[in-house]
């Protein structure tokens, strides 16, 4: 990568991207993780690097329309969720909660897949949530951002933003328990 275009900030790569091809390299290198990230969680690990794919796809068919209201992480985040509902639209898993893994053995296993199984298990917990809450709490908890830059990004009152990220809480305690997982408070 460049070093000049690396030493940018997002909304000047932004600009640049959309007639050079390095500029939106580094954007996609800068936040490909977190997409990944969100992805997975809302999706599934398997069905993640597709979306990420349709993510970079959609930010650089939008860059021209990036007016930079919003920081470029929150714009990506709003492309990354529309991806995931659409990507469950067409695949719409569902995972009973009898079918639900088994928890990790520690004396079998190694820390890694003892942690592989707890994303998947969150994952799986993750999509039996309503849409409206998966996105609240995903936001909240993978993403990091505040509760006003939910309500900004999501078009919900600041109230609602926090009901749904209360109740999608709830419900994954909830099901993590019956799966086996016990939450830390």
């Amino acid at each position: 990568m460049n070093d000049a275009l690396d030493s940018l900030s997002d909304p000047e790569l932004a600009r640049l991207a959309v007639r050079d091809e390095r500029a939106f390299e580094v954007l996609v290198t800068r936040h490909a993780p977190a997409v990944h990230r969100l992805a997975a969680l809302n999706v599934g690990p398997g069905a993640a690097d597709e979306v990420v794919q349709d993510v970079f796809v959609a930010a650089h068919r939008g860059l021209r329309g990036f007016r930079g209201d919003a920081q470029f992480s929150t714009w990506l985040h709003r492309i990354t969720l529309n991806a995931c509902t659409k990507t469950l639209g067409r695949h719409r898993p569902s995972v009973p909660l009898e079918d639900a893994p088994e928890p990790a053995s520690a004396q079998n296993l190694t820390r890694a897949a003892e942690v592989t199984q707890l994303r998947e298990q969150l994952s799986a917990a993750l999509r039996t949530l309503p849409p409206e809450q998966r996105e609240a709490v995903t936001l909240r908890e993978v993403s990091g951002l505040e509760y006003a830059e939910i309500a900004a990004l999501t078009g919900a009152e600041l109230g609602t933003v926090k009901s749904r990220i209360n109740r999608g809480r709830a419900a994954l305690r909830a099901w993590l328990t019956c799966a086996g997982v016990t939450p830390h408070d």
